[in-house]
C-alpha cells in the first residue's frame, strides 16, 4: 500500500498517499460526523459559507485570485454520505512543485489555502456575515429542490428514505427545506465552532513530494495548532458490523410524479456475516447486474425487453443491494416478477463458471483502473479509513479472484427484499 498515515492529534490525521503517474498534487480535507435529522441541513451549509472567504482571504474574488496565482490551481467542496455519515469534503487541486518555472512551493501555498479556508473562515464580531449566509441559503434551497430533476437519482434516494425510515443512511445528504428557515447566523456560527472542535477531521495528500516536509509543514501550520484533540465521534459501517435482521413483510412503495418512464427500485438486504463478505457481494452483484454480461441487464433489458435500464449497485456500508429499472409504467408487473426471477435463479444455482470468470475480470478491471486517476485513487483511500478496513490494490484483486460459487450460493440464499418502491405517473 502506498499511503502512509500519522495522527497530528487524537481525531485528527493526516494520509499521505505516493504516486508518481501525475503531474498535480491533491489536498482533500474530509470532516466526517454522524447522519442526523436535528444537523445534517446546517452540516450542508458549512461548505457553502466557507467557500465564501478566510480571515486572509476576505472575498470569494482573492480566493480565485490566489488559486490563479498558484498556476491555475482548483478548489472545490462538497457533501456526501458515507453509510450512516455525513461527509463534508474540500480539496484543491494544484501543479506538482517540479513543473513550476520558479520551483516556489505551490504545495505549501495549496496547503495552507486549504486550511485557510476549512478553519479559518470570514467572520465579522466571530459570526458569520448574514448578507452572505441569506444567499447560500438560498443556494441550498435550489439544490434540495433540484433532487427532483433526476429521476434516477430521486427514486434511488426515497427508496433509502422508505426503507431505513429517514434514521441515519436513510437522511438526505443536503438536509430538508423546512429545516433551512431555522437556520441563522448565531446557530449556524456555534454550529461550525462545535464541528470543528469535535468531528473526526483527515486530511489527505495526493503527488510526488516528500512526505516529511509535507507532514512537518501540517504539523506547524497554525490553523492545526488551534484545534483541539478529540474522540472520533462518528458511526463505522463495514462489512463486520452491518447485521441485518429478517423482515416479517416487505415494505410497497407507490409514488406518483409527472414521470415519462416509471422507476423501479428495490431495496435488497444481504442477511449474511462471513469473512470477505464485501467481495463476495460484488462478485454476486457483478453476475446479478452489474454490467453488460449480468442477468439483469440481459433477460430485463434484452430478452424481455421491459426495461430501458436495467442495474443493480452494491452499497457495502450498508450490506444492501439496490436493483434499478428504467420501465413503461404499464411494466411494472412484469418487470418485478422477472427481476424476482434472477434472485431466484442465483439462489438455485443458476449461473455458470464462466459467469463468474466474467464478473471477476470485470471488478478486477475496475479496481486497478483505481489508481489510473488522482481523485478516484483518493476517493478508496478515504472510504478504507472512514470503514477502518485497510486494503491494498492487489490484496483486494486477490480477495476479490478468491471468491468461490459456493460462497455466491450462500449469500444468493442469505438475501431478502427489503422494500418495493415505484415511482410513475
Amino acid at each position: 500500500m502506498n499511503k502512509t498515515s500519522l495522527e497530528i492529534k487524537q481525531g485528527i490525521k493526516t494520509h499521505i498517499v505516493k504516486t508518481d503517474l501525475f503531474k498535480t498534487n491533491l489536498i482533500c480535507v474530509i470532516i466526517t460526523v454522524p447522519l442526523n435529522r436535528e444537523n445534517v441541513t446546517k452540516n450542508a451549509l458549512i461548505p457553502f459559507m466557507l467557500r465564501r472567504g478566510t480571515a486572509n482571504l476576505n472575498d470569494q474574488s482573492l480566493i480565485n485570485k490566489e488559486l490563479e496565482n498558484m498556476y491555475g490551481a482548483t478548489f472545490n467542496c462538497g457533501v456526501d454520505k458515507f453509510g450512516d455519515n455525513q461527509v463534508l469534503k474540500f480539496y484543491i487541486e494544484s501543479i506538482d512543485d517540479f513543473y513550476t518555472l520558479d520551483k516556489n512551493s505551490i504545495l505549501n501555498k495549496s496547503i495552507n489555502t486549504l486550511l485557510d479556508i476549512v478553519f479559518n473562515p470570514l467572520m465579522e464580531n466571530g459570526k458569520f456575515r448574514e448578507d452572505f449566509l441569506n444567499v447560500e441559503k438560498e443556494n441550498l434551497r435550489r439544490v434540495i429542490e433540484s433532487k427532483i430533476d433526476d429521476k434516477d437519482s430521486y427514486a434511488l434516494d426515497q427508496c433509502i428514505s422508505h426503507m431505513y425510515n429517514n434514521e441515519g443512511f436513510g437522511i438526505y445528504k443536503y438536509g430538508y427545506i423546512e429545516d433551512i428557515e431555522k437556520i441563522n447566523i448565531d446557530n449556524l456560527t456555534d454550529h461550525y465552532i462545535k464541528l470543528i472542535q469535535n468531528s473526526k477531521i483527515d486530511i489527505f495528500l495526493s503527488g510526488s513530494f516528500d512526505e516529511k516536509k509535507v507532514e512537518e509543514e501540517l504539523c506547524n501550520n497554525e490553523n492545526i495548532s488551534k484545534l483541539k484533540p478529540r474522540v472520533e465521534n462518528y458511526i463505522l459501517n463495514n462489512e463486520f458490523t452491518e447485521n441485518k435482521q429478517k423482515i416479517e413483510n416487505v415494505k410497497s412503495v407507490e409514488e406518483k410524479l409527472s414521470v415519462t418512464q416509471g422507476k423501479l427500485i428495490i431495496g435488497v438486504d444481504i442477511l449474511l456475516s462471513i469473512e470477505n463478505l464485501q467481495c463476495i457481494s460484488l462478485v454476486y452483484n457483478a453476475i446479478l447486474g452489474d454490467g453488460v454480461n449480468s442477468m439483469l441487464f440481459q433477460n430485463v433489458r434484452e430478452k424481455a425487453g421491459l426495461a430501458y435500464s436495467a442495474k443493480s449497485t452494491y452499497i457495502k456500508q450498508k450490506s444492501n443491494i439496490f436493483i434499478k429499472c428504467g420501465i413503461q409504467i404499464e411494466n411494472y408487473d412484469k418487470a418485478l416478477t422477472i427481476v424476482k426471477e434472477q434472485l431466484e435463479n442465483i439462489k438455485s444455482d443458476g449461473f455458470t463458471d464462466k459467469d463468474i470468470e466474467n464478473a471477476k475480470t470485470y471488478l478486477v478491471s475496475g479496481i486497478r483502473n483505481i489508481i489510473t486517476e488522482q481523485d478516484t485513487e483518493m476517493i478508496f483511500y478515504i472510504g478504507q479509513e472512514i470503514s477502518k478496513i485497510e486494503t491494498s490494490i492487489e490484496e483486494y484483486i486477490d480477495k476479490i479472484n478468491r471468491v468461490t460459487k459456493e460462497q455466491i450460493l450462500e449469500l444468493a440464499r442469505n438475501i431478502q427484499i427489503n422494500t418495493v418502491y415505484f415511482l410513475r405517473n
